[in-house]
């Protein structure tokens, strides 16, 4: 378990006032089909802030697949975007120690005190990443936060590791500072 991860989990009661295994046993009495019925509940009900709820929800899952394993599989057949992910996770880490990397099925959700970022392999030749900046227009590079709806307000599509340059990493510490 990354050691972010784990400072969070050792958070969580000071944070949320339970700790995870309170959570999973909240959770498991409520059975939410959905991720986002969980997420409504933790954050609307409870007050847990979004990286906390998304962390509980995740680990409560009944599931042996480790993060590395969904990694795997989300470039499965997609191996040529490994550096690329890579690189973005180096730049992530190297903005704070409070820096969450949360994998679930088909994207990696980047996270400090929120999301701030989220890696999703999107096509065999192509990353998208999705940004959480407030106030900042759409350009030509910094699109539209296109299939990430409400989740990001940009995104960078990315097909080789010379595009994760000093213009994307600016945008990334931008939109790590907004998550505090």
């Amino acid at each position: 378990m990354e050691k972010a991860l784990q400072t969070m989990i050792a958070n969580m009661p000071e944070k949320t006032g339970k700790s995870l295994e309170e959570w999973k046993k909240i959770l498991k009495g409520k059975s939410f089909e959905k991720h986002g019925e969980a997420m409504k509940f933790l954050k609307g009900e409870h007050g847990v802030t979004h990286g906390f709820a998304n962390t509980i929800i995740l680990l409560s899952k009944e599931s042996h697949t480790s993060p590395e394993d969904l990694v795997n599989a989300q470039y499965k057949g997609k191996e040529n975007l490994i550096p690329i992910y890579h690189r973005l996770i180096e730049v992530v880490r190297s903005l704070g120690p409070d820096v969450i990397q949360t994998p679930k099925k088909t994207s990696v959700s980047i996270i400090r005190k929120k999301q701030f970022a989220l890696i999703k392999p999107a096509t065999k030749t192509r990353i998208d990443l999705g940004l959480k900046l407030r106030d900042r227009p759409v350009t030509d590079r910094l699109g539209n936060s296109g299939p990430f709806g409400t989740m990001c307000t940009h995104r960078v599509q990315l097909t080789t590791t010379a595009e994760v340059d000093d213009q994307l990493i600016e945008w990334l510490k931008e939109a790590y500072e907004q998550a505090e």
